[in-house]
């Protein structure tokens, strides 16, 4: 090896089975086994399959996003022993580089159904749809959404470091609260034993594990995890609370580009790839940093878009109905994006196709005001560059 060259701390085998590979795993424990390990202040890459295990395929039916077992999700790269980190320290994820496989240059967006996962909009958009996008370099377009084409922010939707079992039990007990309170109505994911891949542990620790695992699908305070950001992308900084004896780095979930919250919540163009990490440990800085979730720096690379090039739509925390509610960001940012479907209406895209869009190309959104009673107001800005049409305000 030559004194430049970067190990891959983990290889995936994209023709075998997600569940049969011992690297990835698709539940937070502290017991999961590490399937390697990684120097502090060293640079690896580490593949990764896509955040569904290759169920979704390059075709023009949605019938697999419709048909996605989300049980199986999602499959994470990990997890990864770092060498003197212990409880009490921070990990620093730098992320040197995000790339799809080279002889798998393309992605894929999903609406997923109201019955199966659902999204932002399932109350107006129930069914299943699916666009395919291409890779060409840095940009991407799809023959499903025709006229558009950008520069992806390509980023990890997941990266975090084990629970402790502490912190794994109060995640439960929690989200179980949460669940307690509202019977009738599916407000968290509880630990789920189907489908539930533990890595390479094996017997009685497997079945502890899947008993016990939590879901991957929330991000969460103590770890972050699917925290779907898209702003971490080439040279961000992460900076990760450790939990557990060596941490238990895991990573996946890889993205192309993701419009700011993900709404249709297989939004981002998900793919297969591998990604270079440098990680470094900081002794004792949970408590420095007084760190209670993680941290980051983006770093400088983005789609060049000025200011002046984004069509900005607002919205407030009055639904459809005109009931008004009290400071409701979430109606206020429903309402927003809802907007920006009925103007691209003007220009022959489908609403399912604008929805799509919205969660997957370089959108921004913003809370605007939190303190103007009774409204909530949240923004969305499109950059125009973005369309091959010609349109106008």
């Amino acid at each position: 090896m030559g004194l430049n060259e970067i190990r891959t701390a983990m290889r995936v085998d994209r023709r075998k089975p997600a569940a049969e590979q011992p690297g990835v795993h698709n539940r937070w424990h502290p017991d999961i086994p590490a399937c390697g390990s990684i120097k502090n202040g060293e640079t690896v890459k580490i593949e990764c399959l896509d955040w569904t295990g290759g169920q979704i395929k390059n075709n023009d039916s949605a019938d697999d996003v419709r048909d996605v077992d989300l049980t199986h999700v999602h499959y994470l790269s990990g997890p990864f022993d770092v060498e003197t980190a212990e409880p009490g320290d921070v990990l620093v994820v730098e992320i040197q580089d995000v790339q799809p496989f080279q002889d798998e240059p393309w992605g894929f967006s999903g609406i997923f159904a109201a019955n199966n996962g659902g999204g932002f909009l399932s109350e107006f958009y129930p069914q299943a749809a699916k666009a395919i996008w291409d890779f060409e370099g840095i940009f991407c377009s799809s023959r499903h959404i025709p006229g558009v084409r950008f520069a992806g922010l390509i980023h990890p939707g997941i990266l975090g470091c084990a629970p402790s079992a502490e912190v794994l039990a109060e995640w439960n007990r929690r989200e179980g609260q949460l669940m307690a309170e509202n019977v009738g109505s599916e407000v968290a994911k509880p630990p789920e034993v189907k489908n539930a891949h533990a890595g390479g542990a094996t017997g009685e620790l497997k079945a502890k594990i899947q008993k016990e695992g939590a879901r991957t699908v929330p991000g969460r305070p103590e770890n972050g995890g699917n925290c779907d950001i898209k702003n971490l992308s080439r040279g961000s900084k992460v900076y990760l609370p450790v939990h557990v004896k060596g941490a238990k780095f895991s990573v996946g979930d890889l993205h192309f580009s993701q419009g700011d919250g993900e709404i249709s919540f297989c939004g981002a163009i998900e793919m297969a790839g591998i990604i270079t990490v440098k990680l470094s440990v900081i002794k004792n800085a949970m408590v420095q940093m007084a760190m209670k979730s993680p941290i980051f720096i983006p770093g400088p690379v983005e789609p060049q878009f000025g200011p002046g090039r984004y069509l900005t739509f607002e919205g407030f925390s009055v639904d459809h109905h005109g009931k008004q509610h009290h400071l409701d960001a979430t109606v206020a940012y429903r309402e927003t994006c809802r907007r920006v479907i009925e103007y691209l209406r003007r220009f022959g895209y489908s609403d399912e196709q604008v929805y799509l869009l919205l969660s997957c190309a370089p959108v921004q959104g913003h809370i605007a005001g939190l303190v103007d009673i009774p409204n909530a107001c949240t923004t969305m800005g499109v950059p125009m560059d973005i369309f091959r049409l010609r349109y106008s305000a």
